[in-house]
């Protein structure tokens, strides 16, 4: 169900115009307005979720089908080196519009986009714990 104050909803549903690359009864795949790099690109379910934690594992599992077509349509046209699959959940990880998306953002040699961060360090018995506790929730 769409929410009626949500401008993804609205571009989603074709309220508000888009560089609209394709769409279907679950999908609008846009280019975005403010892109890191030429041919970023959102897949937008048509139905609102706010984020990973409410998206329903079906329309995740379509929505991840459909980002391999698009990204190697995309691979095809701009001749891309790589590409970053991007998807932001909450304000501190980054999310600015509470309607789940997903980045598609092409990479080429010597662009400035960074994506990066500094890798911590782990203790193996620690990660095995921890492992343990989030398979008990699976």
């Amino acid at each position: 169900m769409a929410d009626k104050e949500c401008i993804f909803c609205k571009i989603a549903n074709g309220e508000i115009p888009s560089a609209t690359i394709y769409e279907n009864s679950d999908f609008r795949v846009i280019l975005d307005v403010a892109p890191a790099n030429r041919g970023h690109a959102l897949i937008i379910p048509k139905e609102h979720f706010k984020d990973i934690f409410d998206i329903d594992a079906v329309t995740a599992g379509k929505l991840f089908s459909l980002a391999t077509e698009v990204a190697r349509a995309m691979k095809s046209v701009l001749h891309c080196d790589g590409m970053n699959i991007v998807q932001n959940n909450g304000i501190i990880a980054g999310q600015t519009v509470f309607h789940f998306h997903l980045h598609l953002i092409p990479r080429y040699e010597g662009d400035h986009v960074d994506l990066h961060w500094a890798q911590g360090e782990t203790v193996p018995t620690e990660l095995q714990e921890l492992a343990k506790e989030i398979r008990k929730k699976i």
